[in-house]
């Protein structure tokens, strides 16, 4: 007996544990079970008429957020021919309403500050990452002031001022990085492209000093920085995870260099000698009379460099990567240069770019067929009814626009799938059915295009149209300009068209490795 006893003690321990897990596992099942039937019933029967429809979605709380996830485009043009062009779907628990078009464009980029705004989307993730008091962390009317400080700074003359610096960058990496030495090879073009652009801007906008620090630490820097921006930080931005506190390290060191520099500039007599972003900064004055604080001048630099060197590398990644299934294209572009510039091709100025058409093109026609944001989000703070429908946006949504949606419809450009620069052409205007709109309108940084209306617009509009159009477009020009010098491109054997897009992120950027051939001109 007692021996049956030792035995039948422990046996029935486990027996009992086993027991109470089958049951929280039964339990457990059942509630998931019961809340999967209760939000689908009351889908079916609860529908609210005053709400944009909303898109059937089997788990509470997931909702449609891994179908949005996975491609932006294919859910939105799926979600638009069975609801219309005004839907809502449920993202991580919160509902967000969808307003696709010209129409919706305008009703949420232009929407007036009082009804909607970004900072409560945006600040949790962007604060951490840029810093304190600058962006999404201050009042709007400050925020409109620090865009007119930026955009004031990048006057024509320190545009003309960049381009023979993007051009010599682009040269020394290009004889530097080992994976494009020789007559020919392949390499990696998101990660190529990542890394130039960084050097380009930082050698340009940023300033000497900025760009010499990225030979070494400061790089690693950057990359910590980046990770701030991890798709599980749209949720948890505070959680004490190891990419956050090497977010947080980073972000203090990397200010703390840029207020080294200030006030190195400082101490050597502030004068002036190169067009960078920091110079403007130093000497810029809010309307109350207050000097723009040192540290806000770091954390404003930290904020261009992050937000412009996503949209830039990622865009100067794909025209890299649409060159390579066009070599034709990018032939007529180097003959383009040797036609309108001379057989000796002298280095790149200003105008030189202004007078490369097809070179503008380029970059054009990728920026409308891979606009850098997906979706842009704003948190409705009071109700917004949308004319001509029974729908008004109650103050618990969130409005998504997606600009990307209207510049790949047939409505506006015929064959929108198809990456064709000449569709640009002024001969060839017929192709596309656009109506350029020159309103004009000051948020407070100066008179800006609304152009909330026009179908192609990379880069946003309203108050929080990107400030950095005019670099970006002159950076990703003699990028383009200076590789098409160096490089005949392809893709690999057997390869057609283009890689996939990655959307985990805020920025749509090609699925990394994405390789191509090259092979050296014999002039470069």
């Amino acid at each position: 007996m007692g021996l049956l006893a030792a035995i039948a003690g422990p046996l029935g321990q486990q027996l009992s544990s086993r027991s109470t897990g089958v049951i929280v596992a039964a339990a457990l099942a059942t509630f998931c079970v019961l809340a999967v039937i209760l939000n689908v019933l009351r889908q079916l029967l609860f529908r609210t008429p005053e709400e944009p429809p909303l898109v059937f979605h089997w788990v509470p709380f997931i909702g449609s957020t891994i179908s949005y996830g996975i491609d932006p485009y294919i859910f939105f043009f799926n979600c638009r021919k069975k609801y219309g062009d005004v839907f809502t779907f449920v993202l991580l628990g919160k509902k967000t309403t969808v307003f696709l078009g010209t129409k919706g464009n305008e009703f949420i980029l232009n929407g007036k500050l009082k009804d909607a705004n970004a900072e409560e989307i945006y600040s949790p993730l962007t604060t951490p990452v840029f810093g304190s008091g600058v962006v999404y962390d201050c009042p709007n009317a400050k925020l409109m002031e620090q865009k007119k400080f930026v955009k004031f700074g990048l006057t024509s003359e320190s545009l003309r001022s960049y381009v023979p610096l993007i051009e010599d960058e682009v040269t020394e990496f290009v004889n530097r990085v080992p994976s494009l030495q020789g007559a020919a090879g392949t390499f990696n073009v998101p990660a190529v492209m990542a890394e130039m652009t960084i050097y380009t801007a930082s050698r340009s906008l940023q300033g000497k000093e900025v760009r010499s620090r990225f030979d070494s630490s400061f790089a690693d820097l950057y990359h910590d920085l980046d990770m701030g921006f991890s798709p599980i930080n749209f949720m948890l931005p505070w959680a004490p995870l190891p990419h956050n506190k090497k977010r947080d390290y980073a972000q203090k060191k990397m200010a703390q260099t840029y207020t080294e520099i200030i006030k190195a500039r400082r101490e050597a007599g502030g004068e002036k000698d190169s067009d960078d972003m920091i110079w403007n900064l130093m000497s810029c004055v809010y309307k109350d009379g207050t000097p723009v604080p040192d540290v806000e001048v770091a954390h404003m630099m930290i904020a261009l460099l992050m937000a412009g060197q996503h949209s830039s590398s990622s865009t100067s990644a794909w025209i890299m990567l649409r060159l390579a299934t066009r070599p034709d294209i990018l032939e007529e572009l180097y003959q383009e240069q040797l036609s309108v510039l001379g057989s000796d091709l002298p280095p790149l100025t200003y105008d030189d770019l202004q007078r490369l058409p097809l070179n503008s093109q380029v970059v054009k026609e990728t920026l409308r067929i891979h606009a850098p944001i997906h979706s842009m989000m704003r948190k409705v703070t009071n109700p917004m009814p949308i004319e001509g429908t029974p729908y008004t946006i109650p103050t618990s949504h969130v409005l998504l626009a997606a600009p990307g949606v209207t510049s790949k419809v047939d409505e506006y450009f015929s064959n929108p799938a198809e990456w064709e620069p000449h569709r640009w052409d002024p001969s060839a205007s017929g192709s596309m059915k656009i109506e350029e709109v020159e309103e004009k309108i000051d948020y407070g940084y100066g008179l800006v295009s609304k152009g909330a209306s026009s179908p192609y617009l990379p880069f946003g509009a309203g108050r929080h149209r990107c400030i950095g159009e005019a670099f970006a477009y002159v950076q990703l020009g003699t990028i383009t300009a200076t590789m098409v010098r160096h490089f005949k491109l392809e893709n690999l054997d057997g390869v057609n068209g283009v890689v996939g897009t990655d959307y985990s992120s805020l920025f749509s950027r090609p699925l990394n490795p994405a390789t191509v051939q090259w092979e050296r001109r014999e002039k470069s």
